[in-house]
């Protein structure tokens, strides 16, 4: 068992939170936080050769089409708008006088890709699943990598970088960072989307907020952490975004774990309370942080 932060590599830390895999297996896993730099990060941490059964499921959406049924559906829908208002956050203040190429990390089956591709922009991507890459090249000819092959795009290759919900997926988060100032050109843009476990929806689940997702999760960020960490990597905070939807989605699957009957209800008005709360204080249920290479 791993111990030690992955982001300071301190021994110290405390338990936040003991929770399963309710998505999949039901094995128990441990949410700590490191009592130097405040990271939440997952334990056990499973090893790279055994990470990949977690995600093997009909149900985990991020690698599924065409699948039948009215939630199914109602995701792609709900995708579409959101994939366009990703875009848009990305891209604003990116004018025709900038560049345009991509890299997307995790890019799953496409999506955005695809979406940027037909906005004029040159596109890379990386995705460590196979099974995905086989839809994605059904729908974009983007250049496609494996995540550690990124080593390999020479420094300052891109004006724009994006990791929408990748990020608490990484093992080594000190490795993607450093590459994500690497490759960013000077003045280019870095988006990078998150589950927020201090939003509404997570303190209303409590273990049963489906985006604690451990074990696939293995690190939970903070609001704090996330302006004020990464500054140390050439990485200046510029400001961060609000996902919506992600709220009425994340408390569907919460109330499934919880067992609720009329999950989909239940999880619509939890949702749009976690979005109501949020107003205010700014926690919503996922949020964007853009970065810029200074």
């Amino acid at each position: 068992m791993n111990t030690k932060c992955p982001w300071c590599g301190s021994e110290n830390s405390h338990l936040h939170l003991q929770l399963k895999d309710y998505f999949l297996t039901q094995e128990p896993f441990e949410i700590v936080e490191c009592d130097d730099c405040h990271l939440l990060y997952t334990t056990p941490r499973p090893a790279a050769d055994e990470i990949g059964r977690y995600y093997q499921s009909e149900n985990y959406y991020s690698h599924q089409e065409n699948k039948k049924g009215f939630v199914p559906r109602l995701y792609e829908a709900i995708k579409r708008v959101n994939i366009k208002h990703k875009f848009e956050i990305a891209t604003e203040g990116m004018n025709s006088d900038c560049g345009r190429r991509i890299l997307e990390i995790g890019c799953g089956v496409g999506d955005f890709l695809h979406y940027a591709e037909q906005k004029g922009w040159e596109c890379y991507g990386a995705e460590p699943s196979d099974d995905a890459l086989k839809i994605l090249r059904t729908k974009s000819n983007a250049e496609i990598v494996k995540p550690e092959q990124i080593e390999a795009f020479h420094d300052a290759s891109f004006d724009l970088i994006c990791m929408w919900h990748v990020l608490e997926h990484v093992d080594d988060l000190k490795w993607q960072i450093a590459q994500l100032g690497r490759l960013v050109k000077p003045n280019g843009k870095i988006v990078i989307a998150l589950p927020n476990y201090q939003s509404y929806d997570a303190q209303f689940y409590k273990e049963k907020w489906a985006a604690y997702d451990v074990p696939r999760h293995l690190n939970h960020f903070s609001d704090d952490f996330m302006r004020n960490k990464l500054n140390d990597n050439k990485l200046v905070y510029i400001k961060s975004e609000k996902l919506i939807w992600d709220s009425y989605y994340i408390s569907y699957l919460s109330e499934q774990y919880c067992h609720h009957k009329m999950a989909l209800l239940r999880g619509a008005w939890h949702g749009f309370v976690s979005n109501l709360k949020a107003r205010k204080s700014g926690q919503y249920s996922s949020l964007v942080y853009l970065f810029k290479k200074c």
